[in-house]
């Protein structure tokens, strides 16, 4: 009887996990559906060239090119991932190789922590601090820029690369470990050379779970980055992400009117940009030699 109860439980829990996996399948799909429905009459009114490779950002005169607003989105984000990924792999292998046990069980927990503070502190923090820091230091006119909308999106990054990362180091057989300082390595050296590689899929993994972390950012980028609809010449000028645009007008926009598609266009190549980027690091990972283990 105990078999057969138990067999009933198998069954009911892999009818949940595949319900389950159904069910986000089939929620993406409509949140597509979506996008599409409310976005593509925007191309009555415009052309998806114009729209997607025009320079001015001007809804009430019902022009709507956003090259200005991808081009912002990917210098903000390329920036943070400049500051987030080298600096969380190397926390990453601190915790899991260098640090002492009870530093371990300090920084772990500490840095895991920095996930749950909400993105509206984060952007309030880097308002009345970090953007009157980068204005001196700089000598800028203002200090909302694209760069300190990276730096609080590198600092927003940070727990789930920490995180990802630490787990694949700590997850390197320790047979590697003791293999390589058999050989007559040090300990240095086998981190740099078995370590870091062995836990590569892992690590980047957390690198790319952190930029789709980072381009899908509204609050903290709508604080801080200025809100100028310009193309970027520079990082250290005030810039509007897609996510911010969105979030700044919707709320503004008359429904059904080019502008609100205009907005949900923007959030359909958000999604295809979000899409690619999860594409190529499954790609990426598997591709890689550490990748099926």
């Amino acid at each position: 009887m105990s078999g057969k109860r138990k067999r009933m439980t198998e069954v009911a829990m892999e009818g949940l996990v595949r319900a389950s996996g159904i069910a986000t399948i089939a929620f993406v799909v409509l949140i597509l559906a979506l996008l599409l429905r409310e976005g593509l009459p925007v191309f009555r009114c415009t052309t998806p060239a114009k729209f997607l490779f025009g320079r001015d950002w001007l809804p009430l005169s019902d022009v709507f090119g956003i090259l200005p607003l991808i081009l912002a989105s990917l210098l903000v984000t390329l920036g943070a991932v400049l500051i987030s990924i080298p600096l969380g792999a190397a926390v990453a292998v601190y915790i899991a190789e260098v640090a002492p046990p009870r530093m371990k069980e300090i920084l772990k927990p500490a840095v895991e922590t920095l996930a749950a503070i909400p993105s509206v502190v984060i952007g309030f923090i880097g308002l009345l601090v970090i953007a009157p820091l980068v204005r001196s230091v700089f000598g800028l006119p203002t200090g909302l820029t694209a760069f300190t909308g990276s730096l609080m999106l590198a600092f927003m990054a940070l727990p789930t690369v920490v995180s990802i990362a630490e787990d694949a180091v700590t997850a390197v057989p320790t047979e590697y470990r003791a293999a390589s300082l058999a050989l007559g390595a040090t300990k240095w050296q086998t981190i740099k050379l078995v370590v870091v590689p062995a836990a590569r899929s892992g690590i980047f993994a957390g690198a790319m779970l952190g930029v789709g972390r980072v381009i899908g950012e509204t609050m903290t980028v709508l604080m801080v980055t200025g809100n100028a609809a310009v193309i970027p010449h520079s990082i250290f000028q005030p810039v509007r992400t897609m996510t911010a645009t969105i979030a700044a007008e919707m709320g503004e926009t008359v429904q059904g009117s080019p502008h609100y598609f205009a907005l949900f266009a923007i959030g359909l190549v958000l999604f295809a940009i979000t899409f690619a980027i999860n594409l190529l690091a499954d790609v990426a990972i598997h591709r890689s030699p550490s990748g099926g283990r």
